[in-house]
């Protein structure tokens, strides 16, 4: 099964990027084919000096080279470098209903994190969200249940287009991970670059370090030598991850034998340690090579694409310009 999925360049890849997204992509791999891209259409929405996201671009492809996606195994590549999901865009948004699109509820999010350029592509991007998942014929798409409801219109959108001219596209289905929801350090919101709360994967120790630490822990724990709380503190709850004795160290928390700042501490070294192999991958790629890497793999998604959209066209009934 070929399964589809894609990362706006908006900044230096983190922890949520990582435990919510990458990490279970890294897995994937070894059983589907899978077509993972970087999303600097989507990254327009919100900047849209496509300049700007240059040094982005780089960073984010050799993070997730870094973390292990391999593009010997998994097709890689800048989602620009695809045009016909625009030209597929376009024909999809002929048949989605207006109704449809407002009631994605992550536009008003989106919107009021950018109050000043509440633009036509902000509002649309989920119809340029299904064309990134039809244009290769997705068939699976990793999302966790926070993404159903925009799955969920991908899925209609296809049937309307099938049932309008005929059957061209799968209707893409979820494969749920299991990662619940990755809090940054301040403990409330989720983890962004665009709120400034996150921890980095490829940073250097001491910028990892430093994250870390400023991480806010058990706020009903007002003393040391007070009982610590670990359900609700969000460091401890990272100790699920990076720890397989995480329960001891939560037994430690309540009966008050380790410290908030002793936890942060030992959280910091070992995802240290545990990302070490990462940041000497990532130390190794240059801009070259990271380019090669996207120019290959966007010709290989390129093919599909064209492949794709001749059908598409044709069921539409425009010219077939592509085949000349």
């Amino acid at each position: 099964m070929r399964i589809l999925s894609g990362m706006r360049p908006t900044g230096r890849f983190h922890l949520g990027n990582y435990l919510g997204a990458a990490k279970n992509w890294v897995d994937l791999q070894s059983q589907y084919e899978c077509f993972y891209f970087v999303a600097d259409y989507h990254a327009l929405t919100t900047e849209p000096d496509g300049r700007k996201a240059e040094d982005k671009v780089f960073d984010l492809t050799a993070d997730l080279i870094a973390v292990g996606i391999d593009p010997k195994r998994s097709v890689l590549y800048l989602q620009s470098k695809v045009p016909e999901v625009a030209e597929l865009t376009l024909l999809l948004s002929m048949v989605t209903p207006l109704s449809w699109v407002q009631r994605v509820p992550t536009f008003k999010q989106m919107a009021k994190q950018h109050p000043d350029n509440v633009n036509l592509g902000l509002f649309s991007y989920p119809i340029l969200q299904g064309a990134d998942i039809l244009i290769v014929k997705g068939a699976g798409v990793p999302v966790g249940k926070d993404q159903l409801a925009h799955l969920e219109l991908v899925r209609e959108v296809a049937r309307r287009f099938n049932r309008t001219y005929r059957p061209i596209f799968p209707e893409p289905r979820a494969l749920l991970t299991e990662t619940p929801l990755i809090k940054g350090t301040d403990g409330k919101q989720r983890m962004s670059k665009t709120v400034g709360n996150i921890v980095g994967v490829t940073d250097d120790p001491e910028v990892i370090r430093k994250q870390v630490l400023s991480m806010v822990t058990d706020i009903k724990r007002p003393r040391r030598t007070d009982p610590g709380h670990p359900r609700l503190c969000n460091v401890c709850g990272f100790y699920k991850y990076f720890f397989d004795d995480w329960q001891h160290y939560w037994d430690l928390c309540r009966r008050a034998q380790i410290g908030c700042y002793d936890k942060k501490k030992l959280l910091a070294e070992r995802m240290i340690e545990l990302f070490r192999p990462f940041r000497e991958v990532r130390a190794e790629l240059t801009p070259d090579a990271v380019n090669s890497i996207l120019d290959e793999g966007s010709a290989r998604a390129q093919d599909v694409a064209r492949q794709t959209l001749r059908e598409a066209r044709a069921a539409v009934g425009l010219p077939p310009y592509l085949d000349r």
